[in-house]
């Protein structure tokens, strides 16, 4: 992947961060290429090896393709589960640790729909609040809305009966989310 100065990246361990330099160190005599990123929600300033950026999941904002896919994971039917909810915790976290967003989607699906039907532990709860908001920025950097937007816009997908999960549909490769 190509970087360059002011592209806005996903970083999975912060979020959505901004490429604010590319410049060179020399470490133990070797010139090494870093990417200088400010993460959006914390203002933090990380350096990235370049050549270590897509290893650590470095990428950019997904497409309108690439939403269109995520939405419909986020439709698609739920997987089977653990019953035991301390092994499911467990299985989710793993699966959050990837850090890739179509998995978050799974995740966060497959614990919303729980959670409607059968309840979530205090746990899971709070699992899901973790694993919503990734995909909450994700949606609004990628639509071109606000969280706001991008929080109902996610909310409707969990719901594609409703008549705005349908408009979600629809509109994913537009540059705005449900109505």
């Amino acid at each position: 992947m190509q970087f360059s100065e002011g592209q806005t990246v996903v970083y999975p361990v912060h979020g959505p961060a901004t490429i604010t330099s590319i410049f060179s160190r020399t470490v133990k005599g070797n010139e090494i290429e870093y990417l200088k990123l400010e993460v959006h929600d914390s203002k933090l300033e990380v350096s990235v090896p370049l050549a270590s950026a897509e290893k650590v999941g470095i990428r950019a904002v997904l497409g309108a393709e690439d939403m269109k896919a995520l939405f419909e994971v986020l439709r698609a039917p739920t997987i089977d589960e653990e019953d035991k909810w301390s092994r499911r915790m467990k299985d989710n976290q793993e699966k959050l640790k990837v850090g890739d967003i179509f998995t978050v989607a799974g995740v966060v699906r497959d614990l919303t729909r729980r959670s409607e039907y059968k309840g979530l532990s205090l746990a899971e709860r709070d699992l899901l609040r973790h694993a919503q908001g990734p995909l909450v920025t994700e949606i609004a950097l990628s639509l071109g809305i606000d969280n706001d937007e991008a929080e109902a816009a996610l909310q409707n997908a969990l719901n594609p009966a409703s008549p705005e999960g349908a408009a979600v549909t629809e509109n994913t490769s537009g540059t705005t989310a449900a109505a």
